[in-house]
């Protein structure tokens, strides 16, 4: 493949859509680049399989004050730099800073390259940056705005929570299982679904179920009156039949109770007459 080689000279106008050579030094990341994680084995794989056949795909930029903005292929431009290429086959592209944004968000997702947090965190970045709505988001994505909603709601766990669900290869729909959980327990329940190689709905069971333990513990634990003290326990019981004949009195029943205590026992009696 034959490239044209970028000169100084070189209008702007005559480039755009062209695939040209860029030098290196002057491609600038994107800012709005949603990739976080860069697997170094598979891109130093990437880096030799440069070196020994080239670039097959070029990479896609737009032209700045400065000299190229990278659009699309931050992993090719790593590579090439790792192995000191000095040019990188470019497609000029005439996209607006916004525009290029939304590029380089969707060509990661529509090759899988990133994470589902990294796709929450770009997404973020989008609608922050550019001050847009959810909705407006989703439509540029071509994603429906729940399925942007869903996946914001990720950006709830801690930093220690997303390693934990990367760590033991949650999917998407499992993470967002955990966010019920309260925290100091998420980190845990990602584990405890790994070890248990529990799929998507299984985990979800064991997420309600979880929950159901942790209200249970919330309730008050009835007092468990100790058998070694009967004198307490007595005692309650005979508050309890004073009580009872207080509220039938209240209740318009003319009721009486007596109380006598001997060595051996205590005798309640109470007196409700028939008439």
């Amino acid at each position: 493949m034959l490239f044209l080689k970028q000169k100084e000279d070189q209008r702007e106008e005559n480039v755009v859509g062209k695939v040209i050579s860029v030098p290196v030094s002057s491609i600038e990341p994107n800012p709005a680049q949603p990739r976080v994680f860069f697997d170094d084995y598979a891109l130093t794989r990437l880096a030799v399989s440069i070196q020994q056949n080239g670039i097959m795909q070029p990479l896609i930029v737009r032209k700045t004050e400065r000299g190229y903005q990278l659009i699309a292929g931050e992993r090719r431009l790593r590579a090439a730099k790792l192995v000191n290429l000095e040019y990188v086959p470019c497609i000029v592209s005439e996209k607006e800073d916004k525009e290029s944004a939304v590029m380089a968000i969707l060509e990661n997702i529509q090759r899988a390259d990133l994470n589902y947090l990294e796709e929450a965190v770009a997404i973020k970045r989008l609608i922050e940056h550019y001050e847009i709505t959810q909705e407006e988001a989703a439509q540029k994505l071509g994603i429906a705005q729940s399925t942007v909603a869903n996946k914001l709601r990720l950006l709830q766990l801690n930093d220690s929570e997303k390693e934990a669900v990367l760590k033991y290869g949650l999917n998407e729909r499992q993470a967002r299982a955990i966010l019920k959980i309260p925290e100091g327990r998420r980190e845990a329940a990602a584990r405890d679904i790994y070890i248990n190689r529990l799929n998507t709905v299984q985990a979800d069971r064991y997420v309600e179920e979880l929950l159901r333990k942790i209200d249970d513990e919330k309730k008050p634990k009835p007092k468990i009156i100790s058998r070694t003290d009967p004198i307490n326990t007595i005692s309650l019981y005979l508050n309890s039949f004073k009580k009872t004949v207080e509220q039938m009195k209240t209740a318009g029943i003319p009721c009486d109770f007596s109380k006598t205590k001997t060595e051996d026992f205590v005798e309640c009696v109470v007196k409700i007459p028939l008439k």
